[in-house]
């Protein structure tokens, strides 16, 4: 009987493999915009879903696993009775509104693409925009009229959107949710994603807006008397909080010496890639799509008792002519770094337990990367890596410095991720003749001020995972996965002392974190290592932090690390990486990892001497 089992499961794993791995691809081409065939993208996603939603498969996987005998093959079986549970729509007509949905996103995706959008530069020309591009002005701009004009970019996206068919989506979307017997699409989405009710996601919420709200104020307070009342505008805040810090740090992280950082720190965390084939495109560019991501087309899992590597694709979007450019590019680097990671280490017997959808967590998933860009804020991390071109570390007084501008503003950031999820719960519970287009960017400005105290320097419909279904009404997971994060630091620093160069984080994330995959609850894997449950607290106290007290334990952490002996090189990460821009292969390690990293850091050398003499 078992035999019988065994046989459903190997071939529903093929079938999984198939239908999810020519999806990822079209998806990878379409994103990279190397390929235009948004038709031939939208009918292998709107496969992939109908595999995912096909309401046969539970009875049978029930049913296989009453034949099963063997531990392993029932926990196979059980991860896509799990994996169906969370995706299975049994109405044809949720059925239908889900193909009419993918058809319509990828009608606004394809828009999207042709949207052209413009922003100032630093010698005051009109030049093409990017939402990075955006950003890294907004922070780091010493010109007001550039930030100026960078605000007024996001400003634009957002009435695009809301004028283009957003909101027909979100009706769409609620459409859908209510046939699946859910409230609106929010309620669907939270419930899918974290196995939370929304009521239950608001009570994290609101204890921590609550925990965070006095320090907030006086964080705004304390900008507005020390910069003046234009300091808090939106188009200036980022710069008057970070601005001079940002562009002092830039000789220090050049987004050239990126990949070298970033191979050497996870090799010294004893971070394994388990022999998969990683994909990086690294570099913004014209149709390239907006924001950073991790996506795997092959999944890590055993299959009779032999070993299927990953195969991961992820981007940033650094522009090496850019102020602040090489910082933003290595936190997306060591994010979506950090993705790879998780997603290569998952060491079930199916592929369903290592992939991005539900029954995978969001934060869950979000807390391995963002555990992985934590460490760069870490001063003994900045003090390893951070090296201008004469080799010189970065000195104390910035590090110091970077501490004075980042550490007020701490609850802010994190406030602003909060922020998205408040915004959304209204936006789908709004009466459909209600969401006009001044409605919906009115609530966004009312909900900015209630939980940021000014408007947000990130317009909220400028934010690109509103728009996909993936990512939408789950930006929470980001908050929930920074309060995880905070506990992992803290259970690490408590028992080893020190997070930069330690080799037993990799090992111990493997085990405790990236192998169950979702085969266990995000609370779960944190029980695992920690000993501890999920709580906000850690996170609030982080961010409530005083300088004072930040930059005593930053000094304490860089006396700490002279005392250390030095960490060595660490184990190769085990991975076949190809760095690519588009079409082109920039650099690989087939040769080595010492000529891949030497190839990348010419390449990027050659192309910002490139794009300078554009722009010269």
């Amino acid at each position: 009987m078992s035999s019988i089992a065994r046989n459903y499961l190997n071939q529903l794993n093929a079938d999984y493999l198939q239908v999810h791995r020519r999806k990822e691809d079209l998806f990878w081409s379409t994103y990279m915009g190397t390929s235009d065939n948004q038709a031939g993208f939208t009918a292998a996603e709107q496969a992939y879903k109908a595999f995912c939603a096909d309401p046969a498969r539970l009875p049978v996987l029930r049913e296989m696993q009453a034949l099963a005998e063997e531990t392993e093959l029932k926990r196979g079986l059980g991860g896509w009775i799990a994996f169906f549970e969370c995706n299975v729509i049994e109405d044809p007509a949720a059925a239908a509104l889900m193909d009419e949905l993918v058809a319509a996103e990828a009608t606004l995706f394809a828009r999207r693409r042709e949207l052209k959008l413009t922003l100032l530069d630093e010698q005051g020309r009109q030049v093409s925009g990017s939402l990075p591009a955006a950003s890294t002005a907004l922070a780091a701009s010493a010109d007001e009229a550039v930030r100026q004009s960078a605000l007024a970019m996001f400003h634009t996206l957002e009435q695009w959107v809301v004028d283009n068919g957003y909101l027909e989506i979100v009706l769409l979307r609620n459409r859908f949710a209510r046939a699946m017997g859910y409230r609106d699409y929010f309620d669907y989405k939270v419930r899918k994603n974290e196995q939370m009710s929304p009521a239950q996601l608001f009570a994290v919420l609101d204890d921590f807006i609550a925990r965070t709200e006095q320090r907030v104020h006086q964080s705004l307070a304390e900008l507005k008397a020390a910069k003046g009342e234009a300091a808090l505008l939106p188009h200036n805040l980022h710069y008057f909080v970070s601005g001079d810090v940002t562009r002092q740090l830039d000789p220090y992280v050049p987004f050239s010496r990126a990949l070298k950082d970033w191979v050497e720190s996870f090799r010294r965390l004893g971070i394994q890639y388990r022999d998969a084939t990683l994909t990086l495109d690294l570099l913004t560019r014209e149709g390239k799509y907006e924001n950073g991501f991790c996506h795997g087309p092959v999944p890590s899992f055993w299959q009779e008792g032999k070993w299927v590597p990953a195969v991961v694709n992820f981007t940033s979007l650094a522009n090496p002519s850019q102020v602040g450019s090489g910082w933003s590019g290595l936190n997306t680097l060591f994010h979506e770094g950090g993705h790879a990671a998780h997603f290569a280490n998952v060491t079930g017997n199916a592929p369903c337990f290592s992939q991005e959808f539900p029954p995978t967590s969001m934060a869950y998933a979000e807390t391995q990367s963002m555990f992985c860009d934590s460490l760069l804020d870490d001063a003994d991390w900045l003090k390893r890596y951070a090296r201008n071109e004469a080799g010189e570390a970065i000195p104390d007084s910035l590090i110091k410095a970077m501490i004075e501008a980042r550490q007020p503003f701490r609850a802010f950031n994190e406030r602003q991720i909060a922020l998205v999820s408040y915004f959304e719960r209204d936006l789908y519970a709004m009466a459909d003749g209600d969401r006009t287009p001044a409605a919906v960017l009115a609530l966004a400005r009312q909900w900015e001020r209630k939980i940021l105290g000014t408007e947000s320097p990130r317009p909220l419909l400028a934010i690109p995972h509103l728009l996909n279904q993936e990512s939408a009404c789950a930006y929470h997971g980001y908050l929930l996965a920074l309060m995880a994060v905070e506990q992992t630091r803290a259970y690490f620093l408590k028992r080893d002392g020190y997070l930069t160069d330690n080799p037993r984080i990799g090992p111990d994330l493997a085990a405790h974190y990236w192998g169950p995959g979702n085969g266990m609850t995000h609370d779960q894997t944190l029980q695992s290592l920690t000993g501890e449950g999920f709580s906000a607290a850690p996170l609030a106290r982080v961010c409530n932090q005083s300088v004072a007290d930040a930059w005593a334990q930053a000094q304490a952490c860089m006396a700490a690390a002279q005392q250390r002996p030095p960490a060595g090189e660490g184990a190769p990460l085990n991975a076949r990486i190809r760095v690519v821009h588009g079409d082109l292969l920039v650099a690989d390690n087939s040769h080595s990892e010492a000529a891949m990293l030497a190839d990348f850091e010419a390449w990027i050398r050659r192309y910002g001497e490139a794009e300078h003499a554009t722009l010269s």
